[in-house]
């Protein structure tokens, strides 16, 4: 695995957006794991046409299995997504990917030169790199990053800060309560944020680690609206109906519920688990607890002033899948997609429910999938990548708002065109 640093820029169209969406297209990328990535600075444009727009610049900070070819490639790639072509030098571009350091590699030639030619002369690229890595060694000319950066002759106009928008869209969930479950990590942690965005008001659940909980509750905390922390083994119907009860009452009542939660046994310690025992797991968090606590708090918010309940269940379950989760997963997701369309009918008009059926989508499992996953994910997906937690948020933001407000009862598959 190499540490690589990666170079992004816009001077052209929605610049924030275009390096947001970058981000999250390197984020996708198979054998590409993006760890931090820095603030994003203006800066005056160096060259090019007279009269160009000034830049947004960040770097990001990546793993990757990649050789610097491949790598280089993958950017390349991502560029030309976005429109962009490489014709005059310094021309205005929507995107400019570039590979500044992979290692302690040093490489001349060809294509990527490896450190960044220009690297140690770019303000717009040592202050955000100094941002990461300060300590970091230059490796050929063996200063550090600070000190490159320190070394640079002043500009005219300092670059300036602009850190990303909290919330795209507008507050379209302002005054709502929600309630997402497993919402420590993954794909229910990006719901929890993705709803507060939104100005939903939104309670943390988890199973076992109140300081993962803790963690995603003070992110919520920082776009500005309440959270809270609830524990509970949703496994157990006990408290399924301690959670109902104690997330009704914190803030009178609840608008939107996501049944995220599930039984994970595809990693340890579950793997090395019989068939059997897997299965009883799966049955009892994907199937009976969903039943349970969505039956309990649709029937309060059929009672009260309405609301959203989103389960989850998957886009594998028409198709079949030929491993061992296909055989856990298709039946217990079956129930979810088909508990989902009868409770909509049952609850309506008071209470939308539909479900969200997600793709290949890389979560941590995803970060590690050997070369031949990384491959399949690939070939099934139309898009040709990955699927992220972010996509499937999005997703359940549209579906809680009064955007979806004639929605109700689907199966809505978030896969990239997989069909």
């Amino acid at each position: 695995m190499a540490r690589a640093y990666l170079a992004l820029g816009s001077n052209l169209g929605d610049r924030l957006r275009y390096l947001d969406q970058a981000v999250a297209r390197l984020r996708a990328a198979p054998r590409i794991t993006v760890g931090r990535v820095s603030p994003y600075y203006e800066t005056a444009p160096v060259g090019g046409p007279a009269g160009s727009g000034a830049y947004l610049n960040a770097v990001a900070e990546a793993d990757t299995t990649l050789a610097p070819d491949e790598l280089l490639q993958t950017l390349l790639d991502i560029e030309r997504s976005f429109g962009r072509v490489r014709g005059e030098p310094n021309a205005p571009r929507t995107l400019d990917l570039d590979l500044l350091l992979y290692d302690d590699l040093v490489r001349t030639g060809p294509d990527p030169i490896i450190p960044h030619p220009r690297l140690h002369e770019r303000r717009f690229v040592l202050q955000p790199l100094a941002d990461l890595a300060p300590d970091l060694v230059h490796p050929t000319i063996k200063k550090t990053i600070r000190e490159l950066l320190d070394g640079l002759p002043p500009d005219r106009d300092p670059s300036q800060v602009f850190r990303r928008a909290e919330a795209t869209g507008g507050r379209d969930l302002a005054g709502l309560r929600a309630l997402v479950t497993g919402s420590t990590s993954g794909i229910g942690r990006a719901i929890a944020l993705e709803l507060a965005r939104g100005g939903a008001d939104v309670i943390i659940h988890g199973r076992q680690s109140p300081e993962k909980a803790a963690r995603v509750a003070e992110q919520v905390r920082g776009v500005g609206v309440r959270t809270s922390v609830l524990m509970a083994d949703l496994a157990a119907a006990a408290e399924c109906d301690r959670l109902t009860d104690e997330a009704w009452a914190r803030w009178g009542g609840l608008d939107v519920f996501v049944q995220n939660a599930g039984a994970d046994v595809v990693s340890a310690p579950a793997t090395d688990w019989s068939f059997e025992r897997k299965w009883e797991a799966v049955v009892a968090l994907d199937v009976t607890a969903t039943i349970r606590l969505c039956r309990s708090i649709g029937e309060r918010m059929k009672a009260g002033r309405g609301g959203v309940i989103l389960t989850v269940g998957w886009d594998q379950v028409d198709r079949g899948f030929d491993e061992e989760s296909g055989l856990l997963f298709g039946p217990a997701k079956g129930a979810v997609m088909c508990f989902t369309r009868s409770l909509a009918k049952y609850l309506a008009p008071r209470v939308r429910v539909n479900c969200l059926a997600p793709g290949w989508i890389k979560t941590a499992w995803g970060e590690t999938a050997s070369d031949r996953w990384q491959r399949r994910v690939a070939a099934e997906t139309p898009l040709g990548r990955w699927g992220l937690p972010e996509d499937v948020a999005a997703t359940a933001r549209w579906l809680a708002s009064p955007a979806a407000a004639f929605v109700t009862g689907q199966i809505v598959r978030i896969n990239g065109g997989a069909v």
